[in-house]
This record gives structure tokens, sequence and C-alpha cells, in this order.
């Protein structure tokens, strides 16, 4: 017969990584990142991002934007004076949102997936 495992007594149901990471799958998309803008918010070089388009960002948000056509990941800083996407590396420059720039928040990063074999000591 044998006894039980005392694992048993912690197994939980089956996790949808679909249902934690996706609530709004109509306006959920993944992007990798590239880079090293955002290491401080430990977003590391080829993380991949989950980007809710449906979320209205807030200040503080960490966004994907796309600036000049380009895409970028930031954080969203908004204040009376100015409004900026600012840089999680303090070698990496802020970008101010004047008139200079074409700019749009494209999305709200709501979640972070790395791989270990990814995660490498950062030199900055």
């Amino acid at each position: 017969m044998g006894f039980p495992s005392p694992a048993a007594d912690y197994i939980e149901d089956r996790i949808d990584l679909n249902e934690v990471l996706a609530p709004n799958p109509l306006s959920t998309f993944f992007f990798r990142n590239d880079g090293v803008n955002m290491v401080n918010a430990f977003i590391p070089p080829k993380a991949l991002l989950v980007v809710d388009r449906s979320q209205t960002p807030v200040n503080g948000s960490i966004v994907v934007a796309v600036v000049n056509g380009e895409f970028v990941v930031r954080y969203l800083v908004i204040n009376e004076i100015k409004c900026l996407l600012a840089a999680a590396n303090p070698k990496v420059a802020d970008i101010v949102l004047t008139g200079d720039f074409t700019a749009e928040i494209w999305g709200v990063v709501t979640g972070i997936v790395t791989q270990t074999k990814d995660l490498k000591p950062c030199t900055l």
C-alpha cells in the first residue's frame, strides 16, 4: 500500500497562464524587451512583457510607447510641469515629451516573464 506523499497536502489546481497574465485577451499583447532601459524595474533584456491596451495609463505606470515611430518601454511620469517617459536605468536619458516628439502610449505593462537562463549580472 505505501504511505501518501507529504507533498499531496500542497497540491493546487493547475494554473492557466492565459487567465493569470491576460485577463483581457482581446487587448493583451506580448512584447520582447530589447535593451537595458528598465533593468532597475526588474525588466532585463529579453524579458517578455505582457501589455494590456485596454488599461488606462496613470502616473507611475510602466508603459509601451511609440515615440517618433519607435517602441520604447518606460515609466510614465506626469506632473503639473511636464510629462515624460522615464528610464529605470540612470545611464539612459528620460524622454521629456514636448512638441518635438510624436508620441503615443500604446499600452500598459501588466506582467513580466523572464527565464533564468536570460538573467545575467548586469554591469551598468
